[in-house]
This record gives C-alpha cells, structure tokens and sequence, in this order.
C-alpha cells in the first residue's frame, strides 16, 4: 500500500516569489499552498495564511523584502487548516472570511486541524507555534469591496458559488486584471475535492470565475497562470478534471458497483492526465469518497477525521 497520503513528501519545495504588476506579489512552491499579498496606499491585504505560524514567517521575510506596510487584512479563502492555522503570524488588524467559512471553522475546524496536519507532515512544520483555531473577524456573504487607496483600485472578494467547500472566496483585482482563485482552480496540480460540491464546482461556479476575465491567475497549488489562454487553460483543466470523477463514479455508481470500483475507474481515468502532478495519490482517495457521498444525495460533505482518513486510505489505497 502507498504512504499514507503525503506523509512520505518530507523534501524542501523551492520557493518563487513573483511580482506580478505593482505592488500585487504570489509565493508559490512546487505545488505546495500558495499564498499572496496586494498593497494598499497604506497597508497590506494578505491572501491565505499557510498551515503554521513559522511557515507563515517565511513568507513574510520575503515579502518584507519588498514592503514594510502593516497588514490591514488578511483574508481567507476558506477554512483547511493548511490554509489558516499560520494566521497569527500576521499581526492582521482584521481576519476577513465567507460567513460560512466561519461557520465551518466552528463546526469542523478541530477536526480537520488534527486531520491534516497528519495527511502533510512537511506542511505542519512548527506545529506548536500553532496558537489555535483561527476565528475570521469580518465576514461576509456575497461580495466585499475594498479599496486600496491612491490610484491603485480596489480588491473585490468574490464568493462565486460553492466549489473546493462551502464557504470558498476569490480576490479579484479589476484594475489589474488579476485573480487569486483560492483552491477552485488549480494549474498542472491535482484538486483536492473531499469538502467539495463537484457538480456546482464544474458548472456554475467555474463559469463565474471565468466570467471575470482575469489574465493573470493565482490558483491553489501550482504555477502562476499569465495570459488569457493559460489562465482559460488552467480553469478548463480543474473544470475537466471534475468532470472525469463525475462521469466515472456515476456510471458505477449506476450499474450497482463498489466505492473501490469508482476509485480504481477513475484512477485510470484521470492518471494519463494528471497522474504525475503534485498530490494526485494523496487527494484522490478522498476526492472519490466525497463524490460517492454526494452522489448519493448526502448533500453536505462528512466531517474527516484522521481516523477516518485512514480507514478511507487502507480501503482505496490498500
């Protein structure tokens, strides 16, 4: 049987730090998290907090590198602790998420802390700086607009529809025609899907995304997308990937078979593609899982712990 999702991934990702128009900076890293900053006139709107205050320190010496404004706002594209658990290191005067991501960190946050931290070791560095669960000070339910001051526009957090989980944002930057995407779109790196709601992910929610026109595009995991073909390029590959699970696990689904027959026809589906790309292995089992459940009319995804991640893992994987 593989290890255990990414628990054998220990090597270093290398890091980029892109400047992608003034004062608009991305961090990505091999197909690791990535994670973001604009400026304002006066102050910093970070995107995304990574798994832990020390990885989350890391960061911020880069981008020191090139800003010394205080962060005014860091915001949260939803509530996997990979995403959210660095939030301290921020010293953000306000926390800013989806009113349901809010919920969802009351609800499930705990357990995914616990969940992920032991699917992705190397992400967890520095577990102990790890204060507690992290609580959005400003939430909102549709869109929120602020503005960045001076003649550098204004961000609009976007929440597109349900995708990746619940409560998903986007940063949209209209002046700059540059968009993070959060985890509801991924460039050459595999989707993790067992909070999701594929069918509206696929459809609508992509389709709002894409309406936005961006030409650049910061998605999850994976490289900067830079110009309209590959930031098209990049929305069509996560909304093709959803398409092959929806397809593969309703047809058996369909004839009467098992989960681990969904799980090894879409494995074979998707690996031509995409088997290669980071963290294909690790998300897959939970990616079927999730869809099996949906499609069998159990509308909310089910909370993961780490023990009922290993029992998915030995089951699918085994």
């Amino acid at each position: 049987m593989p290890s255990f999702a990414s628990s054998a991934d220990l090597g270093e990702k290398q890091r980029t730090l892109e400047v992608l128009a003034e004062g608009v900076y991305a961090l990505t890293a091999e197909g690791d998290p990535n994670i973001g900053a604009i400026e304002g006139e006066d102050f910093l709107l970070c995107f995304e907090a990574l798994a832990t205050p020390v990885a989350a320190r890391k960061w911020l010496t880069l981008l020191r590198e090139h800003t010394d404004k205080p962060v005014r706002y860091l915001v949260l594209s939803h509530y996997h602790a990979v995403r959210v658990l660095g939030a301290s290191a921020f010293d953000a005067q306000t926390i800013v998420a989806h009113r349901t991501t809010a919920d969802l960190i009351e609800e499930r946050g705990l357990a995914d802390w616990k969940s992920e931290f032991a699917r992705m070791p190397r992400l967890a560095n520095g577990a102990e700086s790890v204060p507690g669960l992290t609580h959005p000070t400003m939430t909102f339910a549709d869109t929120m607009t602020i503005e960045l001051g001076g003649d550098r526009g204004t961000v609009e957090l976007r929440h597109p529809g349900r995708g990746h989980t619940e409560g998903d944002l986007v940063a949209w930057l209209p002046r700059q025609g540059i968009l993070f995407a959060g985890d509801l779109v991924e460039a050459q790196a595999a989707l993790y899907t067992g909070d999701a709601f594929h069918r509206e992910w696929s459809s609508t929610t992509l389709d709002t995304v894409r309406a936005l026109g961006a030409r650049t595009l910061i998605g999850g995991r994976g490289a900067v997308s830079h110009g309209r073909a590959a930031v098209e390029a990049a929305i069509e590959q996560t909304r093709h990937f959803l398409a092959v699970m929806i397809a593969e696990v309703g047809a058996v689904q369909q004839r009467g078979g098992t989960l681990k027959e969904a799980f090894e026809a879409t494995h074979a589906a998707l690996f031509e593609d995409y088997g290669r790309w980071p963290i294909f292995e690790h998300c897959l089992p939970f990616d079927v899982s999730r869809l099996w459940d949906e499609l069998s009319g159990i509308e909310r995804p089910i909370i993961w712990t780490a023990e009922r991640d290993r029992e998915v893992w030995a089951r699918l994987q085994g």
